[in-house]
């Protein structure tokens, strides 16, 4: 499978469902600022809403490094509105839930299972000239982290305003980066 690191999200377009209202949704939406495209299997489930919950939870501190959240699933956005209507956790939710009936997005993103018509565990951030800067795909049963998110975009976003500097592992915000050069080969 070819990687999807830095190349352009594909057009599309979709209907939302975020705050009380259905939304169109498409891939100029995601252009011009910091975006996480949350891929998940589906609604009425049981890892789904402890995902969905957590990033409700930050929500707050994404939106504060102008970060907008979208969650997708194969379901239609009456689904989602119904499901956010129904559950305490997902009625927390600020953020638009993109529903893919027809799988387009899904495929775009390359986490489509074919078979069960569903979407893998995928999480995407892309940058704001709608480029994928991260991908983590994660096996239905392992659910994601939403400050572990919050970390790797702080560090999406410094690699990308400090041109020639990199973010070691377990690298946080406001600790020492790197300056990769002939001088640190062997040295690390």
């Amino acid at each position: 499978m070819q990687s999807l690191i830095n190349t352009e999200i594909k057009p599309f377009k979709a209907q939302a469902y975020q705050n009380g209202q259905f939304e169109h949704v498409s891939d100029d939406d995601l252009k011009g600022k910091w975006s996480v495209v949350f891929f998940y299997p589906a609604d009425f489930t049981f890892v789904c809403p402890t995902e969905l919950g957590d990033l409700a939870d930050n929500y707050a501190e994404f939106q504060k490094l102008g970060v907008e959240i979208y969650a997708v699933s194969t379901d239609t956005h009456f689904t989602h509105k119904a499901w956010h209507d129904t559950s305490e956790t997902i009625g927390k939710i600020r953020f638009p839930m993109i529903g893919d009936p027809t799988g387009t997005l899904t495929r775009n993103f390359g986490v489509m299972i074919e078979e069960a018509g569903l979407a893998e565990r995928g999480t995407f951030v892309i940058d704001p000239q709608g480029k994928i800067q991260i991908i983590e795909i994660n096996a239905g049963g392992i659910g994601r982290d939403a400050a572990e998110l919050l970390r790797k975009v702080k560090a999406a976003q410094y690699v990308a305003a400090h041109p020639g500097e990199v973010c070691p592992a377990k690298w946080k915000e406001g600790e020492a980066t790197l300056a990769p050069s002939l001088d640190l080969v062997g040295k690390i």
